[in-house]
């Protein structure tokens, strides 16, 4: 292996630091540091990210930005799904590794190296992410995994890099922080029982606004175009939206789901923007779509968040369902209005040209031009028909 390429998937964060000074020291090969930013990562950020790649030991570091490519092949279909695993977890994370996966086998490919490699434990998710997506694309590259190989814990990762004279402010790196345009997720000590939660010093935005202010969110074909009156569309409008709600502390939960080994996992997260344009878009719905539509895209939904959540986003059904989702959106644009206060929002009203409620003959308790007495009479006689034949013969309730 040595002077070979590989190339790394790398954060910045302790695991893959240590897998860039484990990869030189003792395998000697030479380390092409990658990272794939989908949004988290700030000009600064970025900065310091290369700068620590290069004091590891790293022969060569690139930051690609996969953002754009995030929003448009996955994102805009999570919103129009309204994807929430477990009904809580806008699969922030999760649904980000594909895209970073595919970033670095291009990159790999682009450089011609021999290896791949990615700093993931042996107990969770991101392990079967990044291989599955690199076995797929990239099957003549072996993969290089030295911290799940080598079944190493935080401290041991930190002794070694210690050892050969690395020296960080440790104490940063106490919870795993992960950072992407559609939320941020936290673990820590506390995540790996069930009986402890998240303190408010791990989550990264702090609450900095305990008024209450109005929110409209404007969506056209049910992608959002504007804020606040000010027209702004996809990544733009995320940032946005997240700037503003960020500062209450909204958005914050911990999910609980299984993982794809087999086991039960948790992981705290705060994703302020994707609750609220899921929420205010899953409201707009339910005053433009027909029951059936809103039946069907459930389905479909869940299925889709499944998939991307279990790394099945390559499977040729998810270019269908994604066709579904789309054409389900023809309807649902309008305004969403929501009041954000400390820790938790409201969902006001919508105005829509298509709202359905809108219909002239017909208004819920109140009247109808549509129907007669008569007619409500037959409609639920017949109804009750296979109930009563049901009752006859079994005499059940």
């Amino acid at each position: 292996m040595r002077n070979k390429k590989v190339v790394l998937a790398y954060s910045g964060g302790l695991d893959t630091s240590f897998c860039v000074k484990y990869l030189t020291e003792e395998m000697g090969l030479e380390v092409y540091t990658a990272i794939a930013n989908t949004g988290g990562f700030s000009d600064e950020e970025l900065s310091a990210v290369e700068k620590k790649a290069y004091d590891l030991g790293a022969k060569k570091h690139v930051a690609i930005d996969v953002t754009e490519e995030y929003y448009e092949k996955c994102i805009r279909y999570m919103i129009f799904g309204n994807v929430l695993r477990n009904r809580t977890y806008p699969i922030s994370v999760s649904s980000e590794r594909t895209f970073q996966a595919l970033a670095i086998v291009r990159y790999a490919n682009e450089i011609d190296a021999d290896y791949l490699a990615h700093g993931s434990t042996g107990a969770g998710n991101d392990q079967v992410r990044f291989d599955l997506c690199f076995n797929i694309f990239a099957p003549d590259k072996k993969i290089i995994t030295p911290t799940r190989d080598l079944k190493l814990s935080r401290e041991q990762e930190i002794n070694y890099l210690k050892k050969h004279g690395v020296e960080y402010d440790w104490t940063k790196m106490e919870y795993s922080i992960n950072k992407g345009i559609w939320g941020t997720s936290v673990g820590g000590k506390e995540t790996l029982k069930s009986s402890t939660n998240l303190p408010e010093k791990a989550y990264p935005s702090q609450l900095e606004n305990d008024d209450k202010e109005k929110m409209i969110i404007e969506f056209e074909k049910g992608e959002v175009v504007g804020v606040n009156g000010v027209k702004i569309k996809k990544v733009a409008a995320i940032q946005a939206i997240s700037e503003l709600a960020s500062p209450f502390a909204i958005g914050r939960d911990t999910h609980v789901g299984d993982t794809l080994v087999g086991i039960k996992g948790r992981v705290g997260f705060e994703a302020a923007a994707p609750i609220l344009i899921i929420k205010a878009h899953e409201l707009l719905e339910k005053h433009t779509l027909t029951k059936w539509q809103q039946y069907w895209k459930e389905q479909l939904g869940n299925w889709y968040g499944m998939f991307v959540h279990e790394a099945m986003y390559s499977e040729p059904v998810m270019r269908d369902i994604e066709k579904f989702l789309e054409n389900s959106q023809r309807n649902v644009s309008g305004k969403v209005e929501i009041d954000l206060m400390p820790y938790h929002f409201q969902l006001v009203g919508i105005d829509s040209p298509h709202d359905l409620m809108n219909a002239s003959f017909a208004a819920y308790g109140e009247m109808n031009n549509a129907w007669t007495a008569d007619d409500v009479k037959g409609f639920t006689k017949i109804t009750s028909v296979p109930l009563m034949i049901y009752k006859e013969v079994n005499g059940e309730i």
